[in-house]
């Protein structure tokens, strides 16, 4: 894929939010609107979203994912909730399914992210993937439930001064779509900084005048 081609794909990114409950309507989900406020926020360059609320069911999950990456056309699919131990909970089983490479740092750093907040951080089970196909790739992410965890997860640890003290996971999302051949993704420094290479950058686009 050109550089230009690259440039001119439109980002496509799916959210998933795995709650018996919420799927049934006996509460509001939390999850995805905590994903569309945080992603509206962070990232500058134009997107489009899809979401899905679904139980917690493996055999649905792994629908779900397959049809946001191969039909669809998701290049980033986010996921929340079903990531503990308990016997309900099988995000990352049905991740793991669907995916053709693991990508293991990613839930490495969450859970690091997590640590220092809460001890029961260790209980956590969330995986990220690449999944394939003959002319797509998406990267597929396991997030927390809880929209204050989802927030630092993301972002990080930053100390009273605004320094990254532990760096979140989206800071490297934009380069690993890079490497798949999705679309160019930038992001505000405010919220989170894409890190890259220094080939693999690209010059900021010029500003529109009127």
């Amino acid at each position: 894929m050109t550089t230009s081609q690259q440039t001119r794909k439109e980002l496509v990114i799916g959210l998933v939010s795995v709650s018996d409950r919420a799927s049934g309507g006996v509460y509001e989900d939390k999850g995805i609107p905590a994903l569309q406020d945080w992603l509206a926020a962070a990232l500058t360059t134009p997107f489009r979203v899809e979401t899905r609320l679904i139980p917690d069911e493996r055999a649905q999950i792994e629908q779900t994912l397959v049809e946001l990456v191969d039909t669809v056309g998701c290049h980033l699919v986010l996921t929340t909730g079903g990531t503990g131990p308990a016997r309900r909970d099988v995000t990352p089983e049905a991740t793991l399914a669907v995916g053709s490479k693991e990508m293991p740092g990613f839930g490495e750093q969450m859970r690091q992210v997590s640590l220092a907040f809460v001890p029961t951080a260790i209980l956590s089970r969330q995986v990220a993937v690449i999944r394939e196909t003959a002319d797509h790739a998406a990267l597929i992410m396991n997030l927390p439930g809880q929209p204050k965890a989802i927030k630092e997860t993301l972002e990080g640890l930053k100390d009273a001064d605004g320094k990254v003290r532990v760096n979140g996971i989206f800071a490297a999302v934009p380069y690993c779509i890079d490497l798949i051949g999705g679309p160019y993704m930038e992001t505000d420094p405010a919220i989170t900084t894409a890190w890259r290479p220094k080939n693999a950058q690209r010059p900021a686009p010029p500003r529109e005048t009127v």
